[in-house]
């Protein structure tokens, strides 16, 4: 009997969600456990794995054909070449992480136009330090975001929920995308990815939220930090390894650009020695822009949704373009 692998401590399965999945689909076996030995055992059983699955042993699975996934980059593809080749489908949890990310973005935002991140420091220090009062500054360090333009870089999910929460916040917002002709509520105005370099002046705040694939590997180097404006600031919650950080430290020490909210990095955990640690125009938070105390929720809904599909032989939602990456 083939079986479906939910990657699960059996402990922790949220309830109902076995009697859920036999409801759905009643010819397969449940294996739930995380412990790859009992995996292995199981390997030549498993048709569907949803959760947390070895990547290493996809090419060892001759029944696979279902991979869901429960985050949204499937970057690791391109440390598996070998799996990408394998005939299965590939599945993501895109749109989970689309509320606390917008969020998150808002909250980078928010904290740099009214310099809240200079203010936690003064309090540390017991300081009574106030901003200066825009127009009397060069710097403006106080300012609204109303009217300032948010340029999004990857208009997924999450892009898609950012530019109607900025839209309302009285932003202008503009978007680059793969295939611009797909238009986004809230987004002004759409671009194509060769149309970066020309788009970037025009905007206060640029945010990376796209997933890291060899198309975007690098996409923010030194000609693209030189392009932005002295005031505008950098903002990335998708994949540390889009954004040249050598680069990225000089920006900020040379005053290419104004700061940086930096969720992702190059090397995680971000490493001690990082000069972004020291910067007083950088926010730092550890990789925790998607979590939520209802991500299992979500993530569920999309599998028990796809399983329906799978079952009744209709095609799956947030299918991954294993070539793509994403």
């Amino acid at each position: 009997m083939n079986k479906i692998l939910l990657g699960y401590e059996p402990a922790n399965v949220p309830p109902g969600t076995l009697e859920r999945v036999e409801d759905l689909a009643p010819h397969l076996e449940i294996l739930v456990t995380e412990d790859q030995s009992e995996i292995e055992a199981a390997l030549g059983d498993i048709e569907i794995a949803a959760r947390r699955f070895p990547h290493d042993l996809i090419v060892s699975a001759p029944r696979l054909r279902w991979v869901q996934q429960w985050g949204a980059g499937a970057d690791w593809l391109l440390r598996y070449p070998e799996a990408r080749d394998r005939d299965f489908i590939l599945t993501n949890a895109s749109g989970v992480h689309a509320i606390p990310i917008t969020e998150h973005i808002l909250a980078f935002m928010l904290s740099f136009a009214r310099q809240l991140h200079h203010a936690v420091r003064a309090q540390q220090r017991q300081e009574w330090d106030r901003p200066q009062r825009a127009g009397f500054s060069s710097q403006e360090p106080i300012f609204e975001l109303c009217d300032r333009t948010l340029l999004l870089i990857g208009v997924g999910a999450i892009g898609q929920r950012t530019a109607q929460a900025a839209s309302a916040l009285g932003m202008h917002v503009l978007g680059i995308r793969r295939n611009p002709e797909r238009r986004v509520p809230g987004v002004e105005a759409m671009h194509g990815p060769e149309q970066l370099q020309s788009v970037l002046p025009e905007a206060d705040f640029v945010v990376l939220t796209v997933p890291l694939t060899p198309e975007t590997r690098g996409m923010i180097g030194e000609p693209e930090l030189r392009a932005m404006k002295p005031e505008a600031y950098l903002l990335n919650i998708g994949r540390g390894g889009t954004i040249q950080e050598e680069f990225l430290v000089r920006a900020l020490q040379e005053g290419w650009i104004a700061g940086a909210g930096l969720d992702v990095f190059e090397s995680e955990p971000l490493p001690s020695y990082s000069p972004l640690w020291q910067m007083n125009n950088v926010i730092i938070t550890p990789h925790y822009a998607g979590l939520t105390p209802r991500y299992e929720q979500r993530a569920l809904g999309i599998f028990f949704d796809n399983l329906a599909r799978y079952v009744a032989g209709e095609p799956l939602t947030n299918v991954v373009d294993k070539d793509l990456v994403y």
